[in-house]
């Protein structure tokens, strides 16, 4: 195992994703997310995602000049072109846009089109709590789950994240895809070739299976069975109908090197408590929820292990496997260093 501080494993994936194709800009963007969510404990969506993207700006599937632009905007909303290139710049972009918005309305909201692979949701929320605004975050992703009562794949795990603003304490954060587990996950147990969870998903012919590689070649299952569908649906519409985007079953699997541009939607959603109840009564009433939840013994508040996993990883550094940290560094021209 390879043991990195935040600012070194942050400016050799920089370099890789520069190396890659990537402007200095995408990939500072890129970095930034993928090792923020590592240092939160979510490897799934971390820097074992670098050789795909690396991948990907070889091979066409990400634009490597992508410049992301607004191309349409209206009081407090807008619209940002990604233009197929990789998601972190535009969905930054989105961000402070979102939050300038809000400022400004209220409330904002920001759509990203033509975008790709974007990550842990929560990640691009966290400036909005350290603003003092609720967030929201969608993304569809590509076809993995089937419409309720169907068997063909057709909306992606679409992941939600929000979060909520604390006065003079860290935020709440939810963030969660709307498959049992997500598709990163059992990724990652088919390169590690490690069975997964029975109830995760369906092979090929719709039988329930422990295998990841078959479950890869299959669907993934709905949390809360048609609840999570219905979900899924919600978001692909919010990502994909409102934007312009490609829906999930118009963007070929992350999971292979091949394949069209995804052409994926994100939509952000930014709200000033102020504007309605008022900041006061808005932070009174999310500590008297939060109060009584933490009354029962062993509820835990939404975001904490993930902030102290962050503060640990500030204090000891990032630890990934070597067969990554070799895999990076040849792909940030350092192959001679290993």
């Amino acid at each position: 195992m390879a043991t990195l501080s935040i600012s070194e494993l942050n400016c050799l994936v920089t370099r890789a994703l520069e190396c890659s194709g990537a402007t200095p800009t995408a990939a500072g963007a890129a970095a930034r997310a993928l090792v923020s969510a590592e240092a939160q404990g979510l490897g799934s969506h971390g820097v074992s995602r670098v050789p795909q993207y690396a991948t990907f700006l070889g091979n066409g599937r990400s634009n490597r000049d992508a410049v992301p632009e607004i191309v349409r905007s209206k009081g407090g909303s807008c619209l940002i072109d990604a233009h197929s290139g990789m998601a972190y710049e535009a969905c930054a972009m989105a961000i402070n846009t979102v939050i300038a918005r809000a400022g400004e309305f209220g409330i904002g909201c920001v759509g990203v089109t033509n975008s790709n692979h974007f990550g842990a949701a929560a990640v691009h929320l966290e400036p909005l709590g350290q603003a003092g605004l609720v967030g929201l975050a969608f993304s569809n992703s590509p076809a993995a789950m089937p419409a309720w009562g169907g068997k063909t794949p057709l909306f992606g795990t679409n992941p939600i994240a929000a979060v909520f603003p604390r006065r003079d304490k860290a935020p709440l954060v939810i963030d969660l895809a709307l498959s049992e587990a997500a598709r990163g996950k059992i990724m990652l147990a088919a390169k590690e070739g490690k069975p997964i969870p029975l109830g995760w998903a369906l092979n090929k012919a719709g039988q329930p299976t422990t295998d990841a590689r078959a479950a890869l070649e299959g669907s993934m299952l709905p949390v809360g069975g048609v609840k999570g569908a219905m979900l899924a649906l919600t978001v692909e519409l919010l990502a994909c109908a409102l934007t312009g985007a490609a829906f999930g079953f118009e963007a070929d699997s992350f999971f292979v090197d091949t394949g069209n541009q995804p052409r994926l939607g994100q939509l952000f959603l930014a709200i000033d408590p102020g504007t309605l109840a008022g900041s006061d009564t808005y932070f009174s009433r999310t500590e008297r929820l939060i109060d009584m939840m933490l009354e029962d013994e062993g509820v835990r508040i939404p975001g904490e292990r993930r902030r102290d996993l962050a503060n640990a990883a500030v204090r000891n550094g990032i630890t990934i496997a070597d067969a990554l940290h070799v895999q990076i560094l040849r792909l940030a021209g350092e192959g001679a260093a290993v």
